[in-house]
């Protein structure tokens, strides 16, 4: 059976699907059939309610400098602008870029970036962060971190 899920639809409920299920017994009528609706993992979303949630990779040198950058959505890629001294762990705003919701709008896609590193061991990186480590110490955690 093919079920057209409407829109706004969450993890966990119930969908009715009337004179779909087993005939009653004694001749009796058809009865419903009881779909629960489980939401699959996405390799990149994480549905918060109509929001989608999205980690995007970035490199260190788009965080000190700002970039734009290609960031999927459902309707295809867009780009969004990294702002420089972009704060990893810092979400903006994808506005109607979401799940469709019941009233017939859109939720927002949340992007977080996150910064990577190379994999591969760069002496010249090790290098630079050594002298500015020197040059320029900061503290990214306050006082309750010790």
């Amino acid at each position: 059976v093919d079920v057209k899920l409407p829109d706004g639809t969450v993890d966990g409920e119930k969908i009715r699907l009337r004179g779909q299920g087993h005939p009653g017994e004694h001749g009796g009528g058809t009865g419903d059939a009881i779909v629960e609706v489980r939401l699959a993992r996405h390799a990149l979303f994480t549905p918060s309610d109509d929001d989608l949630k999205l980690e995007l990779p970035i490199t260190l040198y788009e965080a000190v400098l700002g970039e734009k950058v290609r960031v999927p959505t459902l309707d295809g890629a867009v780009n969004l602008t990294i702002t420089p001294k972009a704060a990893g762990g810092k979400t903006m705003r994808l506005k109607g870029k979401g799940l469709p919701n019941k009233n017939g709008g859109r939720g927002d896609l949340l992007v977080t970036p996150r910064i990577v590193l190379p994999e591969e061991d760069d002496e010249e990186l090790a290098t630079l962060m050594r002298a500015w480590k020197e040059l320029r110490p900061y503290r990214p955690r306050g006082p309750e971190f010790g």
